[in-house]
């Protein structure tokens, strides 16, 4: 058991909450029971190693069954070293360092996607993670992240995936025009979402959105810079019925999402 909480490992791990050290090694921390879950279900080959108190891994049996089935071995620490570990005050007993897990842009569009997301320098990790989460479950493709957009790979954007990081590839560090360029090459329609925009339901009507799609957000504060919206096939924004003054990015993100997902599906049934 490691006991220890100075110990040369338990600083290694502590580390990758800074990503200087994320980016040094290729790995990152996933903390509490509902990451590691996913991690064990859809990418076990990922994990490197997993942490646990004895009383963590205690209330969890599943966890101990998924990583038996993979040959996965968990190594006992006390609370007051897994709290060393984590980036969060209650780690919920179970910590896991894993292999990061970028996807080509190349890859992504060579599949011939029907919907994507791209994040254009969007800074807020609870934004992105929540994003990320709104694309696994409308059915998206593949989340692509170019420009300044936050690392995926922090904690508090792994956490607000809620195990959607596994799930589907996502692509880190890309440059936007070349993004835009394979992904009209694949065929893919690329909607910039924007207050500066033409109604979505317009759009929604003229049956753009259940073409192959690829959605485009820009910064929490400064949206889409002028330069990006030129390189969108269309530019759409939300109505707004009630009185709010605008929607968070994350959950206009989930809605239009969405929106395409809805027409894809409604399209795929005629």
């Amino acid at each position: 058991m490691l006991e220890n909480p100075r110990s040369p490992r338990v600083r290694a791990v502590a580390k990758l909450t800074k990503r200087s050290a994320r980016t040094d090694t290729g790995l990152f921390l996933l903390e509490g029971p509902q990451a590691v879950r996913e991690a064990l279900a859809y990418r076990p080959d990922a994990i490197v190693e997993l942490f646990a108190t004895p009383t963590g891994w205690e209330k969890h049996p599943d966890l101990r069954a998924a990583a038996d089935e993979h040959g996965v071995t968990v190594e006992f620490v006390t609370e007051y070293v897994l709290n060393a570990m984590a980036d969060t005050v209650t780690p919920q007993g179970v910590i896991a360092v894993a292999r990061q897990m970028p996807a080509s842009v190349k890859d992504i569009f060579a599949a011939s996607p029907r919907l994507v997301a791209i994040c254009e320098e969007v800074r807020d990790p609870g934004n992105l993670g929540t994003i990320i989460r709104a694309a696994d479950a409308s059915g998206a493709d593949a989340v692509v992240l170019t420009g300044r957009t936050v690392d995926p790979y922090n904690p508090k954007v792994v956490r607000s995936t809620t195990g959607s990081l596994f799930h589907l590839p996502i692509s880190v560090g890309g440059d936007l025009a070349d993004v835009i360029e394979r992904a009209h090459a694949a065929g893919v329609t690329v909607l910039a979402a924007d207050v500066k925009g033409d109604d979505l339901l317009r759009a929604r009507a003229g049956g753009v959105l259940a073409q192959p799609t690829a959605w485009l957000f820009g910064n929490e504060a400064r949206g889409l810079e002028e330069h990006a919206l030129e390189l969108a096939d269309h530019v759409l924004k939300l109505p707004i019925f009630g009185r709010a003054e605008s929607l968070n990015l994350a959950t206009a993100a989930s809605v239009c999402l969405y929106e395409s997902a809805f027409a894809q599906r409604a399209a795929d049934a005629d």
